[in-house]
């Protein structure tokens, strides 16, 4: 049989090349569209980069402002005037010429001739005003260039300060606005933020219903920010202004604490917080590697305030961190505080020392009420948070001092049960503030000779009623700031309430052995007491959570920022 050519094998050359010949056109098309958009775009770069040149040329203002650049050389640096803090703004004279370096809080462009900045520094803000023309020609590429910056960026800006035609409601710093002459970029911020810092300027919501993230409409139409958001996003959440000002005042608490703690004669100590047994005698401790064997974060200073006043420090004080390694979920719990702790020598009585922690206490409030920086600051918080300003105090120098089972008796009149031995619960704490505040006109009060059964095992019982001791807590808004003692000092005494405490503590163990050897060299009775800061700052303000009063918390569920 004579084999044929098979046709669809001789037509196979012929496809392919007309296949090839069509994806060669194809290719040449796209390559001559892409070489049209190439040439397009470089024309249209040429136009922007030509347009820019000629603005800058006649841009009669363009070393007025800028990227500042930085030199190691000194000499290489633009000259300054004299820098001034916004905070000097409030008492500031018309005409007056400053420099400051503050961020941008807000950017406005009202027309090609005018825009406006708000300017931050701290929990202060003022108007900034960009007009073309003026005695500096400023221009209107300038103009455009400052509505341009990024809000949060930072700026270097020199101007006039003037008086508005009207005070500037949106500004802390009402009666005057600053007439830019000059401003420079000195760090520009990325243009999205995870969190804006106007919206974390409102208080967080306290209706568990809305929803993170969603539209308050009771809030001017802004993003509601929750608290989990707030501390996720610290550095930027801090910036606002109330949150600005409630740590200024926290490092005037601090501040009060040194002044008051240095004029009475005490000497400040700095002790250990890496220890080898647990403080308190019980569980509640971080536990940590240390080389070869066990350490535990200190829960208290109190053995090292002991041990000083046997050293013959008679008076000593300190302000550190505090760890408390338990799970507690609530309003005014953290795992770490800051603690301010004193202890004194007793001459005659331990209401020496109680009368010296209230007196304390009232100094303190009396100043941040008082002082020009502190009521500023308040006032801020007061935008925020309503009632800041309105912590009430007792008229005279004396605190209203009550003892528990005056307290305990002043509960059950009132219908909340209460028994004379027992502990006071947060529920019954923030009842009796409510009833002392009525009957007493204050929020800050003491209480006195709680049960011995509910106090640590170094505290000294009453010499006629061993049933409740020489100890005594500190009250704010009608939850607990302080506690304290007459400690014991006798060593048998002491040796015999460790062994009768629930559990049982070994005065000669390793963990107690050289704290309780203080006291058999000899010691002079003593008491003192143990303040939380964070709390003292979370009762004055009326903040809702502890975590607003603490800049980076830790608690159960966080470690991070």
């Amino acid at each position: 049989m004579d084999s044929q050519e098979d046709p669809s094998l001789s037509s196979r050359p012929k496809e392919g090349a007309e296949e090839e010949k069509t994806q060669s056109k194809n290719a040449l098309k796209k390559a001559a569209k892409e070489k049209e958009k190439a040439e397009r775009a470089a024309k249209r770069q040429l136009q922007e980069r030509q347009e820019k040149e000629r603005s800058e040329a006649s841009d009669t203002a363009k070393h007025l402002y800028g990227t500042l650049q930085s030199s190691s050389n000194p000499s290489n640096t633009l000259p300054r005037q004299k820098s001034s803090e916004l905070a000097e703004l409030y008492e500031a004279e018309e005409n007056q010429e400053i420099t400051i370096d503050a961020r941008i809080h807000n950017a406005r462009v009202q027309s090609a001739k005018l825009a406006f900045l708000v300017l931050r520094e701290e929990a202060h803000t003022i108007q900034a005003v960009i007009a073309e023309g003026g005695p500096h020609k400023i221009s209107r590429q300038m103009v455009k260039w400052c509505g341009g910056i990024s809000g949060e960026s930072i700026v270097r800006v020199t101007g006039l300060v003037k008086q508005p035609k009207e005070p500037v409601s949106s500004a802390s710093i009402s009666n005057f606005e600053l007439h830019v002459e000059k401003i420079y970029l000195i760090s520009e911020a990325a243009q999205k933020l995870p969190v804006q810092v106007k919206d974390c300027m409102r208080a967080p919501p306290v209706n568990e219903e809305t929803v993170e993230g969603e539209v308050d409409t009771e809030g001017q139409g802004a993003p509601v920010v929750g608290l989990a958001t707030r501390l996720n996003n610290r550095v930027l959440d801090v910036r606002a202004a109330a949150n600005q000002a409630i740590f200024q005042l926290q490092s005037g608490i601090s501040n009060l604490f040194i002044e008051y703690m240095t004029k009475n004669g005490f000497c400040w100590i700095n002790s250990p917080k890496l220890v080898g047994a647990a403080t308190e005698g019980g569980a509640g401790v971080f536990e940590v590697k240390y080389f070869e064997t066990k350490a535990y974060l200190s829960q208290s200073p109190q053995f090292f305030k002991q041990m000083a006043i046997a050293m013959d420090m008679k008076r000593v004080c300190e302000i550190g961190p505090v760890f408390r390694a338990e799970n507690s979920n609530t309003h005014r719990h953290l795992t770490e505080f800051t603690g301010l702790d004193f202890e004194m020598v007793i001459k005659d009585h331990y209401h020496e020392v109680l009368a010296f922690g209230e007196s304390l206490i009232i100094f303190i409030i009396r100043s941040l009420q008082n002082r020009p920086e502190y009521v500023r600051l308040t006032k801020v918080v007061d935008q925020v948070f309503p009632g800041a300003g309105n912590f009430k105090l007792p008229t005279g120098d004396s605190a209203v001092r009550l003892t528990f089972a005056e307290g305990v008796k002043l509960l059950n009149e009132k219908g909340t049960e209460a028994a004379e031995y027992d502990d006071l619960s947060t529920a019954q704490e923030k009842a009796l503030g409510k009833i002392i505040l009525e009957k007493y006109g204050t929020d800050f009060y003491s209480l006195d000779k709680f049960p011995s059964a509910i106090r640590p095992f170094y505290t000294l019982p009453d010499a006629e009623n061993p049933k409740v001791s020489n100890s005594y807590d500190f009250f704010m808004r009608g939850q607990e700031i302080m506690s304290g003692a007459q400690r014991v000092h006798n060593y048998e005494q002491l040796c015999e309430q460790m062994r009768k405490n629930d559990p049982p503590l070994d005065p000669l163990s390793e963990g107690f052995r050289h704290y309780t050897e203080a006291f058999r060299y000899g010691c002079a009775p003593h008491g003192g007491g143990g303040l939380g800061l964070n709390r003292i700052l979370q009762f004055y303000l009326g903040l809702p959570d502890i975590r607003f009063a603490t800049l980076f918390p830790r608690d159960p569920g966080r470690l991070a920022p």
